[in-house]
């Protein structure tokens, strides 16, 4: 049994978990929220206390400072707090210096996303090898329990491949992993989460494909997919964090990650990337003076978390596993779908940093309570699924299951043709005004909506019709 719990940034996502965490703290004990910036923390307590989201009243919720790169200072914070697990939701500059403090303090470590090096883009695969699983076998050796990636992705995701090797399939063929937000912030451009980490995910994409890891241009592969709730979206092959554990512990012959992007950030994008301004390397001005345009970029676009108050819509984040049962054909959509609105109204958030701040507080609850105790480090697929995904069932992400007949119109066709024809079919429009620039974000018409959809099944007829001239 593990109390008391440090959670280390005041981001989008802290402010989620730390919500959670108050709601939950007759489990967790008691909270301390440190960042940089002590103002932030303190305006996420009191956001805490204005919801009346502090359940015991016995228990401390309350702020420090700490700059996390400094490794003997975060060790003496984790002292000074008795703080036995760690919620590191911080950029991923710092994962290395909190996994170092917790190694010598003897403190569960958990993260939401994988570590990067300011210096570094896109590292060869698989980026978990990298740094992470460097330290492994002193986390065996300390006995140290480190949970790796467990946000939603990575995290749910990889809890949801678990779940598919354990209830649903003898044989996994196939797994692409599916996320869209089909939300409006009405703001002409904004990222829902770090800018800076945001737009170094999209330099260029790895993915595991055929058992092997493969590299492609970004936003170059482009399909159409009729998600629940949402309906029909474009979502783009992309790279992401869990891939690079997914393809060693879990069997299957591929494993994707598909990522929806709109023709408007597709633009908006592609200029900023094409102009030099998303490099993270600095260049120097007539000034003499250097800056990061990647950093200038960050400065000048909004604050995600500010996008919450107004925030309409839906995300839809989940699995298309295919493979086999008993002898037979298996396709199976394991998904959760989230409210922007109805997240706001709960914790004061948008529903992006909610789906990534809700699954770390429930792993801590589960560490806390003595259900996960590996007493190494692991990725989230690694653990039992079933209690993970019972507490999320519980605290606000619910897990929907959907049945999919193998090979129907429902079904998700994830393979990836010849990048001439893949790029050829991944072209973006847009309407641009200068004198109006919000017109770009205007919602697509019914008929529009209609059009994509009709255009989903007659892609799928026309391959269906192409499957039985080669049957025949």
């Amino acid at each position: 049994m593990k109390k008391n719990l440090l959670i280390i940034g005041a981001g989008g996502v802290a402010h989620v978990a730390t919500h959670k965490a108050a709601m939950n703290n007759d489990i967790l004990g008691d909270i301390c929220i440190a960042s940089r910036t002590l103002s932030k923390c303190d305006e996420i307590i009191e956001s805490v206390k204005r919801k009346q989201h502090l359940k015991d009243s016995t228990k401390a919720l309350y702020s420090r400072q700490i700059d996390a790169l400094d490794i003997p200072a975060t060790v003496k914070l984790i002292h000074e707090t008795r703080s036995e697990i760690v919620i590191n939701l911080g950029n991923a500059f710092i994962n290395m210096s909190v996994l170092e403090a917790c190694l010598e303090t003897g403190a569960v470590y958990i993260d939401t996303a994988i570590h990067e090096d300011p210096d570094k883009v896109c590292e060869n695969p698989p980026w978990y090898a990298n740094y992470e699983w460097k330290r492994k076998d002193r986390c065996t050796e300390k006995g140290l329990t480190a949970i790796l990636g467990a946000g939603f992705d990575p995290g749910v995701v990889n809890a949801y491949c678990a779940l598919a090797v354990k209830r649903y399939f003898d044989k996994i063929d196939t797994i692409d992993i599916l996320d869209v937000n089909v939300g409006s912030h009405g703001k002409y451009f904004a990222t829902n989460f770090d800018p800076e980490i945001n737009f170094r995910e999209f330099i260029k994409v790895w993915t595991w494909i055929d058992r092997q890891w493969q590299e492609y241009p970004t936003h170059s592969v482009k399909r159409i997919y009729d998600f629940p709730v949402v309906g029909p979206c474009p979502i783009y092959l992309n790279g992401h964090d869990e891939l690079h554990s997914l393809s060693k512990n879990i069997d299957a012959n591929s494993i994707r990650f598909w990522m929806g992007f709109g023709d408007h950030y597709i633009n908006v994008f592609t200029v900023l990337r094409t102009l030099g301004l998303l490099s993270h390397l600095p260049v120097t001005l007539t000034t003499g003076q250097q800056v990061v345009p990647l950093k200038v970029i960050k400065a000048l676009l909004p604050d995600p978390q500010t996008l919450a108050p107004g925030y309409t819509g839906n995300t839809c984040i989940g699995n298309f596993v295919k493979g086999w049962k008993d002898g037979k054909k298996r396709e199976m959509l394991i998904y959760q779908v989230s409210d922007h609105k109805q997240c706001f109204e709960e914790v004061e958030s948008q529903g992006i940093s909610y789906t990534a701040g809700v699954p770390p507080v429930a792993a801590a609850m589960l560490v806390a309570q003595g259900i996960w105790d590996p007493k190494t480090m692991v990725n989230v697929e690694e653990l039992d699924p079933e209690p993970f995904i019972a507490i999320l069932d519980r605290i606000g992400l619910p897990t929907e299951f959907k049945e999919i007949k193998p090979d129907s119109e429902g079904s998700f066709d994830g393979t990836v043709k010849a990048l001439e024809q893949e790029l050829a079919e991944s072209t973006a429009t847009v309407t641009v005004s200068a004198a109006n620039p919000m017109i770009a974000l205007a919602p697509r018409s019914v008929a529009e909506t209609k059009k994509t959809r009709d255009t989903v099944k007659a892609e799928k007829a026309d391959k269906s019709k192409k499957s039985d001239k080669k049957k025949k």
